[in-house]
This record gives C-alpha cells, sequence and structure tokens, in this order.
C-alpha cells in the first residue's frame, strides 16, 4: 500500500528534471526511462515497462523526456535513447544504455528486460 501511494505499480510520466528528484528521493528502487517522443526504440521501451511496473511494485517506474531534461542527461552522463537510469537509495547505480544489454534487437523479450533489471538487484528477480 506505501509503494502505491508513491506511484508505485504504474509506469508513467514525469514533467521535469525537478521531479525526478523527488521521485527518486521518495522510493528505494527507481527505473527512470530517458526517451524521445521521435525515438521508435523507446515505445518498444515503454512497451515493456508498462508490463514491469504492474508486476514489479517494490520499484517505481518513470519515464522522462531527455530533451526536457539536459541538466540531469549531462550530470547522469546520457549519451544514447532509450537509457535507462537505475537508483536506488538515491544514487544511481547502473545504466541500461540502447539495446546492447538486451539481445541487441528490436523484439527482445519483457522477461530480457526484467533479467537484466534484476541482475542490477532493482527489482526481485527470481
Amino acid at each position: 500500500k506505501e509503494w502505491l501511494s508513491k506511484g508505485h505499480g504504474e509506469y508513467r510520466e514525469i514533467p521535469s528534471e525537478r521531479d525526478f528528484f523527488q521521485e527518486v528521493k521518495e522510493s528505494k528502487n527507481v527505473v527512470c526511462h530517458f526517451y524521445r517522443d521521435t525515438t521508435f526504440r523507446c515505445q518498444i521501451m515503454d512497451k515493456h515497462l508498462s508490463v514491469l511496473a504492474k508486476k514489479h511494485v517494490e520499484t517505481k517506474f518513470l519515464k522522462l523526456n531527455a530533451e526536457k531534461a539536459p541538466f540531469l542527461c549531462e550530470r547522469l552522463r546520457i549519451k544514447v535513447i532509450p537509457t535507462l537510469a537505475l537508483v536506488k537509495d538515491g544514487k544511481t547505480q547502473d545504466y541500461v544504455v540502447g539495446f546492447t544489454d538486451l539481445g541487441n534487437t528490436d523484439d527482445f523479450t519483457t522477461e530480457t528486460l526484467e533479467w537484466r533489471l534484476g541482475c542490477a538487484a532493482i527489482i526481485n528477480y527470481r
């Protein structure tokens, strides 16, 4: 219940960089998708993250438009879109950059992404 009240269990967009800091402060585990509207692969990532957000309520799943977050992208050294920043206890622990870790293909499975997030211990994966 506490997780759900903090926005866990759904995959949602945050409007600004300022919101990012507030959101990661509230939750132990956060996956933040840095995306661009014009990037097709971001839509593929969205589809998988929507499924995982419902399944893994222990983690908060967010997306942030990289074009609206230049300071954050610079600070987190985000150069490739899509990039997932995996934040644990307010600190960025790991990144999933593009689809390299996911088999380097557009048709990777949700399970593949789930496994990769599990490797980073950002979700409870068994």
